[in-house]
């Protein structure tokens, strides 16, 4: 059986994207995993790396992407991190999309990234868990 991809995608794809992909890959190594954004900048938020590496998760070497037709067609389950609308991107709108609505950590504190992160991390394992269930 090949692996089951899913997919996060915000605007940038340097913050809460980049998290949830890091603990989908940690935690449910049986899928492939992706996160892309419609306007990626070249980095990485910095806060967000440092969050991530405090909790044992290194995601240096994950890249911001732009997000592409065949990465939308390839996924069984894309989530939306919250910044996209349907006027911005209204092929993400086609599938069976989930809307998670996580804050931005742009500008914020490491305080308030770390919340984020917990935030994205309860998410993603509750989505692992759906998947799993499904199979």
């Amino acid at each position: 059986m090949s692996k089951l991809q899913v997919l996060f995608v915000c605007m940038e794809n340097v913050g809460r994207s980049q998290m949830a992909e890091g603990f989908f890959r940690e935690y449910a190594p049986k899928f492939e995993v992706a996160s892309a954004g419609t306007e990626p900048k070249s980095e990485l938020n910095q806060f967000v790396v440092e969050a991530m590496k405090e909790i044992g998760i290194d995601i240096t070497n994950q890249k911001p992407k732009l997000l592409s037709n065949e990465m939308l067609e390839d996924s069984i389950k894309t989530v939306n991190m919250g910044c996209i609308d349907q006027e911005t991107c209204s092929s993400l709108f086609v599938k069976d999309l989930l809307e998670w609505n996580i804050a931005d950590p742009e500008g914020k504190t490491i305080e308030e990234v770390r919340k984020i992160r917990d935030q994205t991390k309860s998410k993603v394992l509750d989505l692992i868990k759906k998947l799993e269930d499904d199979l």
